[in-house]
């Protein structure tokens, strides 16, 4: 007797976004489709196109979905009851490299999904996480705790530095412990550099400047 898969279940879109994460973080983007999507959920082959038209509109969807779920980590760092500048720097430091390690696949597809002609909703969630990393970034020069980088450039070489680290946790060639003292010391070199060419650099009347607090 043949068993027919239903066409829809429960919150289908979830379910198959849930799935498509699964897939992409253990076998990368190559072995996403909407058909193996729909076997693994237990539906008609068909049923994901009521969600997603194609392939592509699903690699949005999940490069959307990422970039909410950071940006929503980045302002739960932000509005934190934590007066100490560096300790919010560190908070955004530490969700980033956290996501990156453990999601690199879905990372990389995000920062190629936004570029281009990406969906509207993709790009409202990409602006609102640059949006939350440049806002602390321009209290913290506007407070006088960075130095005096080019604002514009300043989020893009933070993370740099991040997805520096990430790699290298990732890869596996330094330890999660390592990866977090990584983190601290590049927020000190960032919070206490004084400008372009002073890394490392002391003031009149100060000892030599540590890497690290």
């Amino acid at each position: 007797m043949t068993t027919h898969r239903p066409f829809h279940h429960g919150n289908l879109r979830a379910v198959l976004l849930d799935q498509a994460e699964r897939t992409l973080r253990e076998g990368g983007v190559d072995a996403l489709s909407l058909r193996e999507l729909a076997r693994k959920a237990g539906v008609s082959h068909g049923a994901p196109r009521s969600h997603f038209v194609d392939r592509q509109a699903l690699l949005d969807a999940l490069a959307e979905r990422g970039f909410d779920r950071l940006a929503d980590e980045v302002e739960a760092a932000i509005v934190a009851d934590v007066a100490d500048y560096k300790e919010r720097l560190r908070a955004i430091a530490t969700s980033y490299v956290r996501f990156a390690v453990t999601d690199a696949a879905l990372l990389d597809l995000m920062f190629t999904a936004k570029n281009g002609d990406a969906p509207e909703g993709l790009r409202a969630a990409s602006q609102r996480l640059f949006a939350a990393v440049g806002d602390l970034i321009d209290r913290g020069i506007e407070a006088g705790e960075l130095g005096h980088h080019d604002a514009h450039r300043l989020p893009m070489l933070f993370a740099a530095i991040m997805q520096g680290i990430a790699s290298l946790v990732g890869s596996r060639r330094v330890s999660p412990q390592d990866g977090d003292s990584l983190i601290d010391d590049a927020v000190s070199l960032l919070v206490h550099t004084q400008g372009p060419g002073d890394v490392g650099r002391s003031r009149p009347g100060e000892g030599p400047r540590r890497l690290a607090d």
